[in-house]
């Protein structure tokens, strides 16, 4: 039976590999302070971290962990409702709710866990979910597991998304759930619009900002105060601009309160370790009081697409970090990614399925933390590749 089943998988994974969509994974040892990586021993420029803002390798942030972590340890020892929670863990969900401007909030221990017992515990039988057709895995996942009957609207399509709740008005409770900044396209959904629609049909409004905290708004405060409108919940994510690990959700007392005792991935999830808890607190701290970073963030950002678009490559996305740059056929992506990387340019081709067939990219993301002189490289490297595959 062992071996039937071994085969079996093994013919999967040739399928895969048949399909130029088999994944490995690469040794990396960051240089989180400079904005480069030895990938397998190799120095390249980082052009495809999460870490936006720098922070991930920001001595600070080290410093106050490493205190924190000599006091309670490198574990939790348990979930938070059994023997994980600490001060620490208390004073980072005030701080969040402080920084985002909400009653109360409750951290998990990552943003995936986070989308999927919010979503699955406020969603359920006789609802309905209005979810944008990009959403991320974690928000999909989340749909899958309420018992809510959920549909799909087409990407930022207004129109199609008020036609769905007119649709709808028959379910117990409508909830529209978007991300704010796409991981994978670098655009935002149309917050102010979303919030209207919301408004004229009574249905709630659930913002995952996993790309937007740090970045978008007063102070990196996100998606919802760059637009200027307030959501009923914010789910986020401490792994990003925030540059340590975790997840969060924020809003009303009531929610915090309900969540705290109904989602079942905080609720039999083992805790993080409180030395983490102070990092993130120490990170929102120089977010908020370090608008130079979202500056040098944007502009750096805007330089790299502007020179892309000038070359004539197929770029998407705004006015964000991200920066998918559209080369089409998976195969022809990979090759682009491999020829980056011996130009000293880490960026891995995404390819289905987190991507639609025929529109596999290399997904850039600029950080704070490079230099002009990274980004004059990425260029170069990115022209040279573009003319070599005629992909411009």
């Amino acid at each position: 039976m062992l071996r039937r089943a071994t085969d079996w998988l093994a013919r999967e994974v040739d399928q895969i590999k048949g399909q130029n969509l088999y994944r490995q994974l690469r040794t990396i040892s960051p240089s989180v302070q400079s904005g480069r990586s030895l990938v397998e021993g190799k120095e390249n420029i980082m052009a495809s971290s999460n870490n936006y803002l720098g922070l991930a390798g920001d001595q600070r942030l080290t410093d106050e962990a490493v205190k924190v972590m000599k006091e309670y340890g490198v574990g939790s020892t348990g979930s938070r409702l059994t023997t994980g929670n600490t001060i620490w863990h208390e004073k980072l969900e005030k701080r969040i709710a402080e920084f985002k401007k909400k009653e109360a909030s409750l951290v998990f221990s990552s943003g995936y866990l986070a989308n999927v017992g919010v979503i699955s515990s406020l969603a359920g039988e006789g609802d309905m979910i209005l979810s944008d057709q990009y959403n991320h895995a974690s928000i999909i996942d989340g749909c899958r597991l309420s018992r809510a009957q959920t549909n799909i609207y087409r990407h930022v399509d207004m129109e199609d998304l008020q036609a769905e709740l007119i649709d709808s008005q028959h379910y117990k409770r409508r909830f529209i759930i978007t991300d704010g900044v796409f991981s994978m396209d670098g655009d935002m959904a149309p917050l102010f619009e979303i919030k209207a629609l919301a408004d004229k049909y009574d249905a709630y409004v659930i913002v995952d900002d996993a790309h937007a905290t740090g970045i978008l708004g007063k102070n990196g405060r996100g998606t919802a105060d760059h637009f200027g409108v307030s959501v009923d919940v914010i789910i986020g994510t401490l792994s990003k601009s925030i540059g340590t690990e975790g997840g969060f959700v924020t809003g009303t007392k009531s929610l915090i309160d309900y969540l705290r005792n109904r989602a079942r991935s905080f609720v039999f999830q083992t805790a993080l370790p409180a030395g983490t808890m102070a990092a993130a607190i120490k990170a929102i701290d120089i977010i908020e009081s370090s608008p130079q970073l979202q500056h040098q963030l944007q502009n750096l950002t805007y330089r790299l697409r502007k020179e892309l678009l000038y070359y004539g490559f197929d770029v998407k996305g705004e006015q964000t970090p991200i920066i998918p740059v559209l080369i089409g056929d998976s195969n022809k992506a990979m090759k682009f990614s491999r020829e980056l990387e011996n130009n000293g340019v880490f960026a891995p081709a995404i390819r289905p399925p987190t991507v639609p067939q025929g529109e596999s990219r290399i997904r850039l993301t600029v950080m704070a933390i490079h230099t002009e002189g990274d980004i004059q490289k990425i260029c170069q490297a990115f022209y040279k590749v573009g003319k070599k595959l005629e992909v411009i």
